[in-house]
């Protein structure tokens, strides 16, 4: 946005020009700690802390600008100063304003499950080909996506983002100021229950998507997801992915993709059936926007998602501990169940959290799911996951209150050969515990 003025960024972002500036912003920024000069700082009103309050502070230090709460905007000089009285809704605004001028194709993201990992592959299938910049992780919200769209420089071609909900509403004020041109739902499961109350519930918080997209778009959906069905109006084009979809593999485990009538070769550097299917998704969006892979995909996904460390005891640590949900956990232990390890299959599984009512229910399926998977041991982690003990039964089991605990038993129970599945929700932090077994690996020596 730097050849932009102050007037176009005002007008952009739905706010009240107080003072002009000189050109326009380098970037767009809500942390005043992390202000640079040419910054426009946008002061979010938080639930203990209000931005404004660091509004001269960012101009001192250099801000091309402000965007505040009236409050706060009337009171300040130096550099450019606008004023709105929802900063958020203008940011949302602001980042609107440059998606339209960029003129990049959108593709944005959602799902129960798989999300940034689709995303992360849709960016890898499309880059060989096209400038593409995407979105990182975990900002995929109303104030997350927004920046993420600013960041996105002069002359990209297509924009990835994520999509991110806690309850209904959300996806529909997102969809609003990405305006995609495809839309990628990679699928519906058991989340947010307690917000949307059932599956149902998720797949309309989801389809808010396809609802607010504009007509002619391509929508990417799973096939045979009924849910789905009442969403997909006639003027979407509609492409669906995974067995007998339009996108799909020719076989299980082969590496050539069906697409319409094209065959398309990949070289993927993972087996896990999850990832595969999210890779389905992303060639469907890639083709959408008139990419076509071929060959290797080069794609690195973020931390904490199947990270594998081996250790010096000889185990090997899977650690899928970003986040968990009952759709997530089958994903994990399918994979985990197709590996052979030279010793055992150790589960660490912590609580999976807002199930609603019936998160009970889900826990005790995850621990029969587990004895299921060839699990050998278990080690339940958090006062909702002990009901998974209650269907477990195939092999050595442990229930322990928390991340800490959880650690230290895995420590005295992993073996060498052992291969070792850490995974739960992100409130429960087992990260604490891939890192306590994975520690050892730096200090190894003699």
């Amino acid at each position: 946005m730097k050849d932009w003025s102050a007037e176009q960024v005002a007008r952009a972002a739905g706010a009240e020009l107080l003072r002009e500036g000189q050109g326009g912003p380098a970037r767009v920024v809500i942390d005043s700690r992390a202000i640079a000069p040419g910054d426009l700082f946008v002061a979010i009103p938080g639930e203990r802390v209000d931005g404004g309050r660091f509004a001269a502070d960012a101009l001192r230090a250099g801000a091309w600008g402000v965007l505040a709460t009236p409050r706060w905007a009337r009171s300040l000089d130096g550099g450019a100063v606008l004023a709105a009285d929802d900063p958020v809704a203008a940011l949302g605004a602001l980042a609107r304003g440059w998606r339209r001028a960029l003129g990049a194709r959108v593709i944005a993201v959602t799902g129960s499950v798989g999300k940034t990992s689709t995303k992360d592959l849709i960016a890898a299938l499309v880059a060989p080909q096209r400038t593409v910049a995407a979105s990182r992780a975990n900002f995929n919200t109303e104030i997350g996506l927004p920046l993420e769209l600013l960041a996105a420089p002069a002359g990209t071609e297509v924009l990835v983002l994520e999509l991110a909900m806690r309850g209904f509403g959300q996806i529909a004020e997102l969809t609003g100021i990405c305006e995609p041109d495809v839309a990628v739902i990679t699928n519906i499961g058991p989340v947010h229950l307690e917000q949307v109350g059932s599956l149902e519930g998720v797949a309309r918080a989801k389809a808010e998507l396809l609802v607010g997209m504009r007509d002619g778009g391509v929508a990417v959906v799973p096939a045979g997801e009924e849910r789905l069905v009442p969403y997909l109006r006639a003027e979407l084009q509609v492409v669906t992915f995974g067995l007998g979809g339009d996108v799909r593999f020719a076989e299980e485990g082969s590496p050539v993709v069906l697409a319409g009538d094209e065959r398309i070769t990949l070289e993927l550097p993972f087996e896990s059936r999850h990832n595969r299917t999210n890779t389905l998704a992303a060639v469907a969006a890639a083709r959408a926007v008139g990419v076509r892979p071929e060959g290797r995909v080069d794609v690195a996904f973020g931390a904490l998602r199947g990270e594998r460390v081996v250790l010096a005891r000889g185990a090997t640590v899977v650690n899928d501990c970003y986040n968990a949900n009952p759709l997530s956990m089958r994903a994990a232990l399918d994979d985990l169940a197709t590996q052979e390890p030279a010793g055992r299959r150790v589960a660490v599984l912590g609580d999976m959290l807002e199930l609603g009512s019936e998160e009970a229910a889900h826990h005790r399926a995850i621990g029969a799911y587990a004895g299921e998977a060839g699990v050998d041991v278990l080690i339940a982690v958090g006062p909702r996951s002990a009901a998974m003990l209650e269907s477990y039964a195939a092999g050595e089991a442990h229930a322990v209150p928390d991340a800490e605990a959880a650690a230290a038993l895995a420590d005295t129970v992993v073996a060498g050969g052992d291969l070792v599945l850490v995974k739960g929700s992100r409130g429960v932090g087992l990260e604490v515990v891939a890192e306590a077994l994975a520690g050892e690996r730096a200090g190894a020596g003699g």
